[in-house]
């Protein structure tokens, strides 16, 4: 519904209830005459005329971009001013309607009492109506921030997709050379990885079990050029596939333990992927490669020649904050360990 709308309906119904709801306490004390109806009508009248006015003042003075110190004066000044026309205005009210009890309603403590609840009222209206743009602000804010992230996530995957394609493209060409008659299913895991690169490039977040089988399906044609090299073990928990991760996460970490570990080393090494669930229920992915980290590989992560590590580090806390993490370790003289945590919220369940 349109914010302004909303506001005419809650401004209207609302200084409307309070006109019946005063006349029906009045009626159970001393009845109810045409009189007094059009004194509280007008009483309503007036508390819906002034809050208005109250709000054009808030709008034409731009009363939102107030630091809270300015904003708390300006308001309670406000308010104290309201109050006091209140009470003339009622008192104005009553003697036209003819029903002014000067010997009681002119009293000062009747005065200040009146003006003391008139307070009560205004603040209660003051206090809706700034709560209701304060979150209606929060949450413009949240949709924006919620769309930055998105488009910072979709640079980072249209960066990521070239990277891959490239080293995959280099691996096939790699096996036309060295085994031509691999070279046919090959060229078809190949199209399976472009195809899942392809369908995949949007989504936020996938299944484990698409993600997995893009990883089978590269490590098998990695283990075609490599041979005997490349040693690959898989160690996973069933429970793993109800979950969720972001695309290309873990294909991009298997990718790097190819390109600097396992392509770097003459006897070639091992690639084991485990994936458990926790106490927590967060699932933790750890995949050991031979290897070892370097600083010139880390250099080219950083200055933005290399985009795997750094994307995945990004992607994460895009979409998880703090609730993920991602460590990179030398394990030992001959492994590198990478370990990552995806929190237990974005199961298949939620």
């Amino acid at each position: 519904m349109d914010r302004s709308r909303l506001y005419w309906i809650f401004q209207v119904f609302g200084w409307a209830a309070f006109a019946v709801i005063n006349l029906f306490f009045v009626s159970l004390i001393r009845g109810i005459t045409s009189v007094q109806v059009g004194a509280y009508l007008s009483l309503g009248a007036f508390y819906f005329v002034s809050t208005h006015y109250f709000r054009h003042l808030i709008k034409r003075q731009n009363w939102f971009n107030f630091n809270l110190s300015k904003l708390l004066i300006q308001a309670f000044c406000a308010l104290l001013v309201l109050s006091f026309a209140n009470v003339i205005a009622t008192v104005l009210i009553n003697w036209i309607f003819g029903i002014l009890r000067e010997q009681e309603d002119l009293k000062p403590i009747v005065l200040l009492v009146n003006m003391f609840i008139s307070f009560l009222y205004y603040a209660l209206w003051a206090m809706m109506y700034f709560l209701y743009h304060f979150l209606e602000n929060y949450n413009t804010t949240l949709k924006y921030q919620a769309k930055i992230n998105e488009v910072k996530l979709n640079q980072l995957r249209n960066q990521l997709n070239p990277h891959f394609i490239f080293n995959a493209l280099n691996s096939v060409r790699a096996l036309v050379d060295e085994n031509p008659p691999k070279s046919k299913e090959a060229i078809t895991q190949l199209s399976n990885i472009l195809r899942y690169s392809l369908i995949m490039d949007k989504k936020r977040t996938i299944d484990f079990s698409d993600e997995i089988k893009i990883v089978r399906d590269y490590l098998d044609l990695e283990s075609i050029r490599f041979e005997e090299r490349l040693k690959v073990s898989y160690d996973i928990e069933k429970k793993a596939y109800q979950y969720k991760i972001p695309p290309m996460m873990l294909q991009t970490i298997v990718e790097n333990a190819i390109k600097h570990g396992i392509s770097n080393l003459m006897r070639g090494g091992l690639i084991h992927i485990k994936c458990s669930i926790g106490l927590s229920e967060d699932l933790y992915i750890v995949v050991k490669n031979s290897g070892q980290l370097t600083h010139n590989a880390q250099r080219k992560e950083n200055d933005g020649s290399g985009h795997g590590i750094s994307n995945t580090i990004q992607r994460l806390k895009l979409i998880y904050g703090s609730k993920a993490y991602f460590k990179m370790r030398n394990f030992d003289s001959e492994f590198v360990v990478t370990e990552i945590k995806i929190p237990k919220q974005n199961t298949k369940l939620d």
